[in-house]
């Protein structure tokens, strides 16, 4: 959803006294920014909570991944939808992920969503654990301090590229 269809359903909410929303569940990760722009300032300033969905971007952020796996569907890869993720400058940022992590002693997971956590607009990611050390792992990652230069040296490989999954 773009930034300014959301404002329009909160105008209205408001305007005929519906419930308003509360939380926004976008797409926003190490990998993808695009929100930063327009929604989180939105949601900022409405007092929205966000709750980013993929915060490992389909596994990438966790550093152990450097090409597409065996149960992504032929079709997520003939029409495009995987050969973003797979892109060289993509790599570059998880390098940089796993080198900060490294160097801090955690995982290039909980770095990546130690990232997200120190964002002002983010609530809670959506994480997809499917074994329960995973989510410890991840849950780990709320004690992880990043200083501003570490997250200046994560962000700044990053380039702005088109809007993903808006209709």
């Amino acid at each position: 959803m773009f930034a300014w269809q959301f404002a329009k359903a909160l105008y209205t909410s408001d305007l005929y006294r519906y419930s308003r929303f509360v939380t926004m569940q976008n797409h926003y990760n190490l990998l993808y920014r695009e929100e930063e722009r327009e929604m989180l300032p939105l949601c900022l300033n409405q007092g929205i909570g966000v709750l980013p969905w993929s915060p490992l971007a389909r596994g990438l952020l966790t550093g152990k991944r450097d090409g597409p796996q065996e149960n992504e569907t032929t079709r997520a890869r003939s029409d495009g939808k995987l050969t973003q993720w797979y892109a060289d400058a993509n790599f570059e940022i998880v390098a940089r992920l796993v080198e900060k992590a490294t160097e801090l002693g955690h995982t290039p997971a909980q770095t990546a969503i130690a990232w997200l956590l120190h964002k002002p607009a983010v609530t809670a990611p959506v994480v997809g654990a499917t074994k329960l050390h995973h989510l410890e792992e991840l849950v780990a990652a709320v004690d992880l301090q990043l200083s501003e230069s570490d997250i200046v040296y994560l962000e700044e490989l990053y380039k702005p590229r088109g809007i993903q999954a808006h209709q």
